[in-house]
């Protein structure tokens, strides 16, 4: 991915942070030539030996997995908000632009067995239903039920490097840094209301 080096995103907590809350990623690899992407949550966690991985699962009905044994490299992208910035908002003339939060994470994929894929979909299924009324835990689903999981194929990305971009315009001085960040706040956008507070928290 291009950055600029002032838009670049080093902050290892910062970036764990966004990947924990924007989990939802495009996972991309390719066969002989063609591209193939799928939308699907993709989680983050770090072992005991302190190495990072990426863990989810896709249908076996998807071929993008049949993939994996012969070429394990992946990409897998994640987009956090975005905000148009009309140049409208400087006190000087220049053109509209756009500001965004995205980290693409690359690594090598291993596919799960069976134990390995229960205890991912558990892990999935308890930091979801955390929060609900009455959670759904896959230790109680029935059998049949749980015959689904025969038909995913779960897997393990294990991160090789990560690229962050967050681009909101550092390259403004203190007073059309404040200026877009007041526009972006009146249009009650949640998106340009979400890049107005992070541009708030890196404030000149």
């Amino acid at each position: 991915m291009y950055i600029p080096n002032i838009y670049k995103n080093e902050n290892q907590e910062d970036i764990i942070d966004f990947l924990q809350k924007n989990s939802f990623g495009i996972l991309i690899n390719q066969n002989d030539g063609n591209i193939l992407a799928t939308h699907i949550p993709l989680e983050f966690e770090v072992k005991e030996n302190g190495k990072q991985f990426l863990e989810g699962h896709i249908s076996k009905e998807n071929p993008q997995w049949k993939i994996f044994e012969n070429d394990n490299r992946i990409l897998a992208i994640f987009s956090g908000s975005h905000a148009y910035i009309s140049s409208s908002w400087y006190d000087h003339e220049n053109v509209p632009t756009w500001n965004y939060i995205a980290v693409h994470v690359y690594g090598k994929v291993k596919i799960l067995d069976y134990e390995e894929t229960l205890y991912s979909l558990k892990k999935l299924v308890d930091k979801y239903e955390a929060n609900s009324e009455n959670p759904v835990r896959i230790e109680d689903l029935s059998e049949k039920t749980m015959r689904q999981a025969r038909g995913i194929v779960a897997f393990q990305i294990e991160i090789t490097s990560i690229e962050a971009v967050k681009k909101i315009s550092q390259n403004r001085d203190k007073k059309n840094h404040q200026n877009i960040i007041s526009e972006l706040e009146k249009t009650q956008d949640y998106n340009a209301c979400q890049i107005a507070q992070e541009m708030a928290k890196n404030k000149k």
